[in-house]
């Protein structure tokens, strides 16, 4: 699975260009010719949604005419064409070359919005390899970080929740291999992580209920109890929590009298130790 968006503002274009099959044959032959007609010729190709030919009729700009404005408006257009086409690796090299050369352009914030979304739409299903979450992390935080009162800052806030939860997502996952297997102090600290790290995303219920479980496992039945007064305290109404009450329901473990009893200190506490 990938997580596959449009850009909120397609760079300088005034309208939603219409996407069409691609042309195969990308390549472009060398004719001396004016800087503005190239890139007309390139925004033509864009505009059919033929996007490798447009990238590389934009690189022509730049390749004819490599001091010139037009060469300028071209690396970041060429990001796009072949940021439309999904070929990242190119969009995030153009984008990250303009950058480097015009660094005070007010167009630089899309440079890093496009190459935040060409790392996020990269990312894989959990049980995938999880580096270009990662990267699409850290691209995203730099866009908010760097214009925050940016268009592309609203969207990228948007997107790092996302992020948070898919990296909260791996890490159930593996926390839930090691509880399948017995692995039961592995699985604990994959599920308190997901509880410091990713505190605000939508697996801390579950998070707490498979605590429950693993201190369950391990014969620990206080730390049990505390994690599901915690867990009834802040989702009383979830799945989650009828799992753990019926769970320790069934070992013999009173889970209503420690819910009745926890005093706004004993949770607080709890909940500093689990949140960190």
């Amino acid at each position: 699975m990938t997580f596959k968006s449009r850009l909120v503002v397609p760079l300088l274009l005034s309208a939603i260009l219409a996407s069409c099959a691609s042309g195969p044959d990308t390549s472009v032959a060398y004719v001396e010719r004016p800087a503005e007609t190239i890139y007309a010729t390139a925004f033509e190709s864009l505009d059919r949604g033929q996007f490798p030919l447009a990238a590389a009729q934009f690189d022509e700009v730049e390749r004819q005419h490599p001091y010139s404005e037009w060469a300028r408006r071209s690396m970041l257009m060429a990001a796009y064409a072949n940021y439309e086409s999904t070929n990242y690796e190119e969009a995030i090299s153009d984008a990250q070359r303009f950058i480097s050369l015009h660094p005070g352009n007010r167009n630089a914030a899309y440079a890093y919005y496009l190459i935040a979304i060409c790392h996020f739409e990269q990312i894989m299903d959990v049980g995938r390899d999880q580096a270009a979450t990662q990267q699409a992390m850290m691209a995203l935080e730099q866009v908010v970080r760097r214009f925050p009162e940016s268009r592309y800052a609203t969207d990228a806030r948007l997107k790092i929740d996302m992020t948070r939860d898919h990296l909260a997502g791996k890490e159930m996952s593996v926390g839930r291999w090691y509880l399948r297997r017995g692995y039961h102090l592995a699985a604990i600290n994959r599920f308190q992580n997901v509880l410091r790290e990713y505190g605000n995303t939508s697996h801390v219920p579950e998070a707490l209920h498979r605590l429950v479980e693993s201190y369950v496992s391990l014969g620990v039945d206080e730390e049990a109890r505390q994690v599901a007064a915690v867990l009834g305290y802040n989702f009383p109404g979830s799945e989650w929590y009828e799992n753990s009450y019926d769970l320790l329901t069934r070992e013999g473990i009173s889970i209503d009298e420690a819910i009745d009893q926890a005093d706004p200190t004993f949770l607080e506490r709890a909940m500093r130790r689990l949140f960190g």
